[in-house]
Protein backbone atom coordinates (compact mmCIF):
# COMPACT_ATOMS: atom_id res chain seq x y z
CA UNK A 1 0.00 0.00 0.00
CA UNK A 2 1.35 3.49 -0.80
CA UNK A 3 2.79 5.23 2.24
CA UNK A 4 2.34 8.84 3.34
CA UNK A 5 4.86 9.80 6.07
CA UNK A 6 3.33 13.25 6.48
CA UNK A 7 0.50 11.82 8.57
CA UNK A 8 3.12 11.35 11.25
CA UNK A 9 3.83 15.07 11.37
CA UNK A 10 1.87 17.68 13.35
CA UNK A 11 1.91 21.13 11.80
CA UNK A 12 2.61 24.15 14.01
CA UNK A 13 0.05 26.52 12.46
CA UNK A 14 -3.12 26.92 10.44
CA UNK A 15 -4.57 29.71 8.33
CA UNK A 16 -7.77 31.47 9.36
CA UNK A 17 -9.04 31.08 5.79
CA UNK A 18 -8.65 27.31 5.70
CA UNK A 19 -11.66 25.61 4.14
CA UNK A 20 -12.85 28.65 2.19
CA UNK A 21 -13.17 28.53 -1.57
CA UNK A 22 -14.18 30.61 -4.57
CA UNK A 23 -14.59 30.31 -8.31
CA UNK A 24 -11.74 32.05 -10.12
CA UNK A 25 -13.00 31.44 -13.66
CA UNK A 26 -16.10 29.41 -14.54
CA UNK A 27 -14.23 26.11 -14.67
CA UNK A 28 -11.57 26.62 -11.98
CA UNK A 29 -12.43 26.62 -8.28
CA UNK A 30 -9.85 27.42 -5.61
CA UNK A 31 -9.96 25.78 -2.17
CA UNK A 32 -7.63 27.04 0.55
CA UNK A 33 -6.28 24.28 2.78
CA UNK A 34 -4.48 25.89 5.73
CA UNK A 35 -1.50 27.64 4.07
CA UNK A 36 -1.90 26.32 0.52
CA UNK A 37 -4.40 26.22 -2.36
CA UNK A 38 -5.74 23.31 -4.38
CA UNK A 39 -7.71 23.75 -7.60
CA UNK A 40 -10.67 21.91 -9.09
CA UNK A 41 -10.61 22.25 -12.88
CA UNK A 42 -14.00 21.47 -14.40
CA UNK A 43 -17.59 22.69 -14.29
CA UNK A 44 -20.39 21.44 -12.01
CA UNK A 45 -22.51 20.55 -15.05
CA UNK A 46 -19.88 17.97 -16.10
CA UNK A 47 -19.30 16.15 -12.79
CA UNK A 48 -17.34 13.30 -14.38
CA UNK A 49 -14.87 15.52 -16.21
CA UNK A 50 -12.83 17.38 -13.64
CA UNK A 51 -9.22 17.26 -12.45
CA UNK A 52 -7.67 18.10 -9.08
CA UNK A 53 -4.51 20.21 -9.07
CA UNK A 54 -2.32 19.50 -6.03
CA UNK A 55 -3.42 17.79 -2.84
CA UNK A 56 -3.07 20.14 0.09
CA UNK A 57 -1.75 19.65 3.57
CA UNK A 58 -1.48 16.44 5.58
CA UNK A 59 -4.83 15.22 6.94
CA UNK A 60 -6.78 17.41 4.53
CA UNK A 61 -8.32 14.63 2.43
CA UNK A 62 -11.75 14.92 4.08
CA UNK A 63 -11.87 18.67 3.51
CA UNK A 64 -10.92 18.24 -0.16
CA UNK A 65 -13.40 15.40 -0.74
CA UNK A 66 -16.21 17.38 0.90
CA UNK A 67 -15.44 20.47 -1.20
CA UNK A 68 -15.37 18.36 -4.35
CA UNK A 69 -18.77 16.86 -3.54
CA UNK A 70 -20.25 20.27 -2.86
CA UNK A 71 -19.12 21.38 -6.32
CA UNK A 72 -19.61 18.21 -8.39
CA UNK A 73 -22.07 16.10 -6.41
CA UNK A 74 -22.02 13.19 -3.97
CA UNK A 75 -19.72 10.33 -4.90
CA UNK A 76 -17.85 12.37 -7.52
CA UNK A 77 -14.24 11.69 -8.33
CA UNK A 78 -11.74 13.42 -10.62
CA UNK A 79 -10.35 11.96 -13.80
CA UNK A 80 -6.84 12.56 -12.45
CA UNK A 81 -4.72 14.42 -9.91
CA UNK A 82 -1.95 16.61 -11.30
CA UNK A 83 0.87 17.81 -9.05
CA UNK A 84 2.77 21.03 -9.65
CA UNK A 85 5.50 19.55 -7.43
CA UNK A 86 5.94 17.27 -4.46
CA UNK A 87 6.56 19.50 -1.43
CA UNK A 88 4.66 18.37 1.65
CA UNK A 89 2.03 21.12 1.46
CA UNK A 90 1.10 20.15 -2.10
CA UNK A 91 0.98 16.37 -1.65
CA UNK A 92 -0.13 16.08 1.97
CA UNK A 93 -3.31 14.15 1.18
CA UNK A 94 -2.44 12.75 -2.25
CA UNK A 95 -1.94 9.13 -1.15
CA UNK A 96 -5.29 9.07 0.62
CA UNK A 97 -7.07 10.83 -2.25
CA UNK A 98 -5.57 8.58 -4.94
CA UNK A 99 -6.66 5.51 -2.97
CA UNK A 100 -10.12 6.88 -2.14
CA UNK A 101 -10.89 7.86 -5.73
CA UNK A 102 -8.68 5.21 -7.41
CA UNK A 103 -7.34 7.71 -9.94
CA UNK A 104 -3.93 8.30 -11.55
CA UNK A 105 -1.56 11.00 -10.34
CA UNK A 106 0.71 12.87 -12.77
CA UNK A 107 3.92 14.81 -12.11
CA UNK A 108 7.09 15.85 -13.90
CA UNK A 109 9.61 12.99 -14.23
CA UNK A 110 12.11 14.88 -12.05
CA UNK A 111 9.61 14.79 -9.18
CA UNK A 112 9.09 11.02 -9.30
CA UNK A 113 11.92 10.16 -6.87
CA UNK A 114 10.13 12.25 -4.21
CA UNK A 115 6.78 10.62 -4.98
CA UNK A 116 7.92 6.99 -5.00
CA UNK A 117 9.85 6.90 -1.74
CA UNK A 118 13.25 6.96 -3.44
CA UNK A 119 14.64 10.33 -2.38
CA UNK A 120 14.03 13.11 0.15
CA UNK A 121 13.80 16.75 -0.85
CA UNK A 122 16.60 19.14 0.10
CA UNK A 123 15.84 20.32 3.66
CA UNK A 124 14.07 23.63 4.25
CA UNK A 125 16.18 26.69 4.99
CA UNK A 126 14.87 28.78 7.92
CA UNK A 127 17.90 31.10 7.68
CA UNK A 128 16.46 32.99 4.69
CA UNK A 129 14.44 35.25 7.01
CA UNK A 130 11.34 37.17 6.07
CA UNK A 131 8.99 36.19 8.87
CA UNK A 132 7.56 33.55 11.17
CA UNK A 133 6.68 30.99 8.48
CA UNK A 134 10.29 30.97 7.30
CA UNK A 135 11.45 30.51 10.89
CA UNK A 136 9.01 27.65 11.45
CA UNK A 137 10.06 25.93 8.22
CA UNK A 138 12.71 24.04 10.18
CA UNK A 139 9.81 21.84 11.32
CA UNK A 140 8.42 21.25 7.82
CA UNK A 141 8.92 17.68 6.53
CA UNK A 142 10.99 16.96 3.44
CA UNK A 143 10.47 13.18 3.43
CA UNK A 144 9.36 11.50 0.21
CA UNK A 145 5.97 9.90 -0.12
CA UNK A 146 5.27 6.65 -1.94
CA UNK A 147 2.40 6.70 -4.41
CA UNK A 148 3.33 3.32 -5.80
CA UNK A 149 1.60 2.56 -9.08
CA UNK A 150 -0.71 5.56 -8.87
CA UNK A 151 1.93 8.04 -10.07
CA UNK A 152 2.87 8.57 -13.72
CA UNK A 153 5.07 11.05 -15.60
CA UNK A 154 3.36 13.89 -17.38
CA UNK A 155 3.12 13.43 -21.17
CA UNK A 156 6.30 14.47 -22.96
CA UNK A 157 4.33 16.57 -25.46
CA UNK A 158 3.33 19.03 -22.70
CA UNK A 159 -0.34 18.15 -22.88
CA UNK A 160 -2.26 17.56 -19.66
CA UNK A 161 -4.33 14.40 -19.16
CA UNK A 162 -8.07 15.14 -19.14
CA UNK A 163 -7.45 18.90 -19.38
CA UNK A 164 -8.07 19.82 -23.03
CA UNK A 165 -6.73 23.24 -23.96
CA UNK A 166 -4.20 23.31 -21.12
CA UNK A 167 -0.47 22.63 -21.35
CA UNK A 168 2.26 22.22 -18.78
CA UNK A 169 5.53 24.13 -18.64
CA UNK A 170 8.62 23.03 -16.76
CA UNK A 171 9.26 25.86 -14.30
CA UNK A 172 12.08 24.61 -12.04
CA UNK A 173 13.80 26.45 -9.22
CA UNK A 174 11.43 26.01 -6.32
CA UNK A 175 11.55 22.30 -7.10
CA UNK A 176 13.56 20.52 -9.76
CA UNK A 177 10.46 19.09 -11.43
CA UNK A 178 8.10 21.99 -10.74
CA UNK A 179 5.48 22.62 -13.45
CA UNK A 180 2.98 25.38 -14.12
CA UNK A 181 -0.21 24.98 -16.17
CA UNK A 182 -1.36 27.41 -18.87
CA UNK A 183 -4.40 27.74 -21.11
CA UNK A 184 -3.76 29.87 -24.17
CA UNK A 185 -7.45 30.51 -24.93
CA UNK A 186 -8.06 32.76 -21.91
CA UNK A 187 -4.45 33.08 -20.70
CA UNK A 188 -5.25 31.40 -17.41
CA UNK A 189 -2.22 30.30 -15.40
CA UNK A 190 -1.96 27.87 -12.50
CA UNK A 191 1.51 28.81 -11.29
CA UNK A 192 2.07 26.42 -8.40
CA UNK A 193 4.91 27.92 -6.37
CA UNK A 194 6.91 29.30 -9.32
CA UNK A 195 5.66 32.59 -7.92
CA UNK A 196 3.04 33.28 -5.27
CA UNK A 197 0.60 36.11 -4.59
CA UNK A 198 1.31 36.55 -0.89
CA UNK A 199 4.53 37.00 1.05
CA UNK A 200 4.59 33.38 2.14
CA UNK A 201 7.45 33.77 4.61
CA UNK A 202 5.35 36.09 6.81
CA UNK A 203 2.64 34.59 9.02
CA UNK A 204 0.85 37.94 9.18
CA UNK A 205 0.73 38.20 5.38
CA UNK A 206 -0.47 34.58 5.11
CA UNK A 207 -3.33 35.30 7.54
CA UNK A 208 -4.36 38.63 5.98
CA UNK A 209 -3.85 37.39 2.39
CA UNK A 210 -2.68 40.76 1.13
CA UNK A 211 -2.37 40.28 -2.64
CA UNK A 212 0.98 40.99 -4.26
CA UNK A 213 3.25 39.11 -6.66
CA UNK A 214 6.20 37.52 -4.86
CA UNK A 215 8.90 35.03 -5.69
CA UNK A 216 8.61 31.37 -4.65
CA UNK A 217 8.57 30.51 -0.92
CA UNK A 218 12.23 31.09 -0.14
CA UNK A 219 12.61 28.52 2.64
CA UNK A 220 12.00 25.66 0.18
CA UNK A 221 13.72 26.99 -2.99
CA UNK A 222 17.09 25.33 -3.76
CA UNK A 223 17.93 26.85 -7.19
CA UNK A 224 17.52 30.60 -7.42
CA UNK A 225 18.89 31.04 -10.94
CA UNK A 226 16.38 28.52 -12.29
CA UNK A 227 13.60 30.14 -10.23
CA UNK A 228 14.38 33.53 -11.81
CA UNK A 229 14.24 32.09 -15.33
CA UNK A 230 10.96 30.35 -14.58
CA UNK A 231 9.39 33.63 -13.46
CA UNK A 232 10.59 35.25 -16.67
CA UNK A 233 9.11 32.40 -18.71
CA UNK A 234 5.72 32.86 -17.04
CA UNK A 235 5.83 36.67 -17.31
CA UNK A 236 6.41 36.32 -21.06
CA UNK A 237 3.08 34.49 -21.34
CA UNK A 238 1.26 37.67 -20.26
CA UNK A 239 -1.35 35.78 -18.21
CA UNK A 240 -4.73 37.38 -17.72
CA UNK A 241 -5.38 35.53 -14.47
CA UNK A 242 -2.91 33.71 -12.22
CA UNK A 243 -3.71 31.15 -9.55
CA UNK A 244 -0.77 30.35 -7.29
CA UNK A 245 -0.17 27.72 -4.68
CA UNK A 246 -0.21 30.41 -1.99
CA UNK A 247 -2.28 33.59 -1.96
CA UNK A 248 -5.42 34.70 -3.75
CA UNK A 249 -5.86 34.78 -7.52
CA UNK A 250 -4.77 37.93 -9.33
CA UNK A 251 -5.74 39.24 -12.75
CA UNK A 252 -5.41 42.05 -15.23
CA UNK A 253 -3.03 44.98 -14.94
CA UNK A 254 -2.16 44.36 -11.28
CA UNK A 255 -1.01 40.85 -12.15
CA UNK A 256 0.93 41.77 -15.27
CA UNK A 257 2.67 44.76 -13.68
CA UNK A 258 3.55 42.78 -10.59
CA UNK A 259 4.80 39.79 -12.55
CA UNK A 260 6.82 41.94 -14.97
CA UNK A 261 8.42 43.77 -12.04
CA UNK A 262 9.28 40.47 -10.38
CA UNK A 263 10.84 39.18 -13.59
CA UNK A 264 13.01 42.28 -13.96
CA UNK A 265 13.98 42.70 -10.29
CA UNK A 266 13.97 39.06 -9.18
CA UNK A 267 17.52 39.02 -7.79
CA UNK A 268 16.78 42.10 -5.67
CA UNK A 269 13.23 41.48 -4.49
CA UNK A 270 12.91 37.68 -4.41
CA UNK A 271 16.32 36.11 -3.91
CA UNK A 272 17.26 36.17 -0.20
CA UNK A 273 20.45 37.95 0.78
CA UNK A 274 21.73 34.85 2.52
CA UNK A 275 20.84 31.24 3.12
CA UNK A 276 21.89 27.64 2.56
CA UNK A 277 21.00 27.61 -1.15
CA UNK A 278 21.73 31.27 -1.82
CA UNK A 279 25.32 30.89 -0.66
CA UNK A 280 25.75 27.66 -2.62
Amino acid sequence: MPHNPFHDTSMPMTSVKSGSGYEVVPDVYCLTVQIVNVYFVGTPDAPKDWVLIDAGMPRSEEMIINAAERRFGAGCRPRAIILTHGHFDHVGAVVELAEHWDVPVYAHPLELPYLTGAQAYPPPDPSVGGGMVATLSRFFPNDPIDLGGYVHPLPADNTLPDMPGWRWLHTPGHAYGHVSLFRDQDRALIAGDAFVTVKQESLYQVITQHKEVNGPPSYFTPDWDAARESVRTLAALKPQVAMAGHGMAMEGDALRKGLDALAVNFDVTARPQHGRYVDD
